[in-house]
């Protein structure tokens, strides 16, 4: 299958790891990258941004202005210009068919090989109607890509952003008051992989050969209990922390009281404990013998420990 010329949306927290790997083996497959942003986005100032899209500037990448949100057929007349599309667009969308959106306009304009925004956990393990109803959309995209043959697909399977385990927003580590929450159980584990080793591997599983082609590809940078959790934010904080459980009962409850909250949706997700992990020596790195970077790793290196932990 021809892979020479492939078009890449989005460049954000995901999308710009993707896109440096990427057009770092492109080189060696005689491929050309192209990455889909807003005008505004390429003409933005704001220093952050900025800084990101001046660094797609200096990679052997094109920069295609265009709005994901135009209408279909405008879709398709660009995508049809390409042999694979990989889309990180992340849920920035939010929900309302815009998964599916870009999934039939693959599909209409002949790519020959899509990987779809399906970074994230096993929504075939965890249903529908589950708390998180973006979910619902990408079974319904799966569904798309199963009942036709003219495009090949690829979903990677991720877990979730290693950096998320740490985040104050989502209540399970508070360096402050010396806590790790576990959400479920200390016993529940959770997969989780950075968006450095996300782009890594994307590039790799891309360019594997034999071509991956109508395929789920679980990678890992780790599978942990937030139990392990705790016992890793000690050995690196060189303290004692308390052991607490936001039990099934209590994450419902604060979805309950609040069911547009995304993160409470997260939680609740993760809580339950089902498909937000597998075991990291069945992913593809681990079978591939590449090396990603562990939840202790990430913590050892992103954390300042001395200013972190206050005596």
């Amino acid at each position: 299958m021809e892979n020479k010329s492939v078009l890449i949306l989005g460049a954000g927290e995901l999308g710009l790891p993707v896109i440096r790997n990427m057009a770092k083996k492109a080189k060696n497959y005689n491929t050309s990258i192209t990455v889909l942003l807003r005008q505004s986005t390429i003409d933005i100032e704001e220093v952050e941004k900025k800084k990101d899209v001046d660094e797609l500037k200096t990679m052997e990448v094109t920069l295609l202005a265009a709005d994901l949100t135009a209408p279909s057929s405008e879709l398709v007349a660009i995508f049809k210009n390409y042999d694979a599309i990989v889309s990180c667009t992340g849920y920035g969308a939010g929900a309302g068919g815009f998964q599916i959106k870009l999934a039939n306009a693959v599909l209409e304009a002949g790519v020959k090989r899509y990987f779809p925004w399906q970074f994230g956990v096993d929504f075939e393990i965890i249903g529908r109607g589950s708390a998180q109803d973006l979910f619902d959309e990408q079974l319904d995209v799966r569904e798309i890509l199963r009942a036709q043959t003219g495009t090949k697909w690829v979903v990677i399977s991720t877990g979730l952003f290693t950096s998320y385990l740490f985040q104050p927003f989502f209540g399970v580590v508070d360096l402050d008051k010396k806590v790790v929450n576990a959400l479920g159980s200390l016993d529940t584990a959770v997969t989780v992989t950075t968006p450095d080793d996300i782009g890594m591997l994307t590039a790799e599983i891309f360019f594997e050969k034999p071509e991956i082609e109508n395929s789920i590809v679980y990678i890992a940078g780790d599978t942990i209990t937030y139990g392990q959790l705790g016992d890793v934010i000690e050995s690196l904080s060189g303290q004692k922390f308390e052991r607490t459980v936001s039990d099934l009962d209590e994450l419902a409850k604060d979805l309950k009281n609040d069911p547009t909250n995304f993160v409470y949706k997260y939680r609740s997700i993760f809580g339950e404990g089902r498909g937000v992990s597998w075991d990291y020596n069945t992913s593809f790195n681990a079978k591939k013998g590449i090396k990603t970077t562990s939840a202790k790793e990430w913590a050892e290196k992103n954390i300042d420990w001395s200013e972190s932990i206050k005596i």
